[in-house]
């Protein structure tokens, strides 16, 4: 029997069986090449967003969710990743979603007639410093790391308050987008992961599945040495399963496919840079591999991202579709 795209979803993410192989990005930056413009409208965007009335900003709200609809049933998506309209520090200032991403949100459930899960950005625990900030960290993980415990308990129970308006909102699926890993392996090495992040990693996922949501855990680069803690934090699902870091899907399936759904490996790099038989034969090496008893969702190890060309990501939508059936 057909089922609808959140059905779909839903079953490759509880790790069962579903009609055929769901499919879905954390961000599509090729709305514009594919579809002739993008996703956010520019009169939306901060400094323009302040200038419209009351009247104006509802139009084009409901456009872009219009839209958004529009490309991603084109795109065939089970999930769709939602983006933020409105002040983005109105939650530091009041506590509350800006009302303009609430409405948006709910235009779009209107449009997919809640026939798709929506998704939002939902991580709140450390990531990779960035070069400015790494020194500052490593001293505060040597010399205060209670501290750093601290803090990182702050920050899981933001997340998890904001999460729960996300939920409130009609957000169906958290997507926790918080990267732990270089190509050669982890940040933090395996021990400190499981003091300054696992916990907290742990208590986000916790309370976003105890509220009815689908948690999607995201990383980039090498996983492996972390592998086991991420799966005990329990999501629903893992993501990208980075090739370009030596993550292989048939190795991973093989450890914990029977705990967790896996999203994505398919190899971004080669998309850019590779020739079509790379791109077909990495799409083909997913689906071959993460298909087999379910809990799969077909995706890019990263993002379909601005730059890429858009005929590279149609050859893997056009593998997928010739493969996704069970």
């Amino acid at each position: 029997m057909k089922m609808t795209h959140k059905e779909r979803a839903i079953a490759a993410l509880t790790r069962q069986i579903p009609d055929h192989i769901p499919t879905f990005e954390l961000e599509f930056q090729l709305a514009e090449e594919m579809f002739g413009k993008p996703l956010f409208p520019p009169e939306l965007k901060p400094g323009r967003i302040e200038t419209l009335s009351a009247l104006e900003k509802e139009r084009k709200i409901y456009e872009m969710a219009e839209y958004t609809a529009y490309v991603y049933k084109e795109l065939d998506y089970s999930i769709i990743p939602l983006m933020m309209v409105g002040d983005s520090d109105y939650w530091d200032k009041q506590g509350k979603l800006p009302p303009e991403f609430v409405q948006y949100a709910r235009y779009l459930r209107e449009f997919t007639e809640g026939k798709v899960l929506l998704a939002h950005h939902g991580d709140g625990t450390y990531s990779i410093p960035d070069g400015n900030d790494m020194y500052e960290f490593a001293y505060r993980i040597a010399d205060d790391p209670e501290g750093v415990c601290e803090q990182a308990q702050k920050m899981a129970d933001w997340a998890i308050d904001r999460n729960k308006k996300l939920h409130e909102a009609g957000v169906d699926v958290l997507l926790l987008c918080c990267d732990y890993c270089y190509n050669t392996g982890p940040f933090l090495s395996p021990d400190m992961f499981r003091q300054f992040i696992q916990p907290y990693l742990y208590q986000i996922i916790q309370a976003g599945k105890a509220d009815g949501q689908y948690t999607i855990k995201h990383t980039d680069g090498n996983i492996m040495p972390i592998l086991d803690q991420l799966v005990e934090c329990e999501p629903h699902a893992l993501h990208s399963l980075d090739p370009m870091a030596g993550v292989d899907i048939r190795e991973v399936k093989r450890l914990v496919g029977d705990k967790v759904c896996l999203c994505g490996n398919v190899h971004c790099a080669a998309m850019q840079t590779g020739t079509e038989e790379d791109v077909i034969a990495s799409a083909e090496y997913c689906l071959t591999y993460g298909k087999p008893g379910g809990g799969y969702i077909f995706c890019t190890s990263n993002v379909p991202f601005k730059g890429m060309p858009p005929e590279r990501y149609q050859l893997i939508l056009d593998v997928w579709k010739r493969m996704r059936d069970y």
